[in-house]
């Protein structure tokens, strides 16, 4: 499909005005919506059209993107969009929510008349800005001709879960691949606490795994970030995490499995969070680890 859309940005945070700036840059028409409205005027300056209101925003959209909180949040802002909606839009839903809430929101989908994709991705700040990101999406063949230019202008891969997105197929697999992605980070964070406690230059850890199964490249990065105090911009914030690391416990309690470690970092992230850490990348679990500021 070669025509340029129409596309309703609904959630112009981090993730969301990477997306609505890649959706500009190859040509697709934007309309941005943010609950915040001051976080999408920046949008302007590249040719969105930045709306008041949810259902203003999705006025003539071919496609309507969201990229909220979280699945209660995204609910109610297409409940505000109700009005406007038009039979047969595609809706892209790429926020990360529970399973069941993916349900509730397909259900929404149907009711309006609207080609519903279960498509969260993969990816933070620095990819969402390079349009790097990949997109899990599960949904129906009939329209993935309108919603495909959707997806190749936001991310470098989109990996198909399903042809139906009531299923949450894309969702499940997102939110494995976060589990992953919120250990690996408790970890990188726990492993230096314990050096700075043990008077263990990290540099030596560093040395010890180089080349070999245990080393990566995301516990440097993250490793990176915490020793060299680059914690903003975030790239995927302490909030956002404790979000993700619950609903993923959850999943977990509801299909009958433990996850101990996912629980663990839920509780860290929540108590960086609580010492003023919110805002800065998750790398910022790793001042969980003490009573005090360990720079002081």
């Amino acid at each position: 499909m070669t025509d340029k859309l129409t596309v309703s940005v609904l959630g112009t945070g981090i993730m969301g005005a990477a997306m609505a700036r890649n959706l500009l840059g190859a040509g697709h028409t934007v309309r941005a919506w943010n609950r915040t409205r001051a976080k999408a005027e920046p949008l302007a300056a590249d040719g969105a059209h930045v709306a008041g209101t949810p259902a203003e925003a999705v006025e003539s959209a071919d496609v309507v993107l969201t990229m909220l909180y979280d699945g209660p949040a995204t609910l109610e802002t297409m409940r505000r969009a109700a009005p406007a909606l038009r039979d047969g839009t595609v809706w892209a839903q790429s926020t990360t929510a529970g399973i069941e809430d993916v349900a509730e929101l397909a259900g929404f989908a149907r009711e309006h008349g609207l080609l519903f994709y279960d498509a969260p991705v993969l990816g933070t700040r620095r990819p969402a800005e390079a349009g790097q990101l990949t997109v899990l999406a599960a949904g129906p063949a009939e329209g993935r001709n309108r919603v495909t230019p959707v997806f190749d202008a936001v991310g470098a891969r989109t990996v198909w879960a399903g042809e139906d997105g009531v299923m949450a197929g894309a969702t499940r697999l997102k939110l494995v691949a976060n589990s992953w992605v919120l250990a690996a980070t408790t970890a990188a964070g726990e492993a230096l606490a314990l050096a700075k406690a043990l008077g263990v230059a990290p540099d030596g850890f560093f040395d010890l795994i180089a080349g070999g199964p245990l080393d990566m490249g995301y516990l440097r990065a993250k490793a990176g970030m915490i020793l060299d105090g680059r914690l903003t911009p975030a790239q995927f914030a302490v909030t956002t995490a404790a979000k993700d690391a619950r609903l993923i416990v959850r999943a977990g309690e509801q299909h009958g499995v433990r996850l101990d470690v996912a629980a663990a970092s839920a509780e860290r992230f929540e108590r960086a969070d609580a010492r003023g850490h919110g805002d800065e990348d998750m790398a910022a679990a790793y001042y969980a680890s003490f009573d005090d500021d360990p720079t002081t």
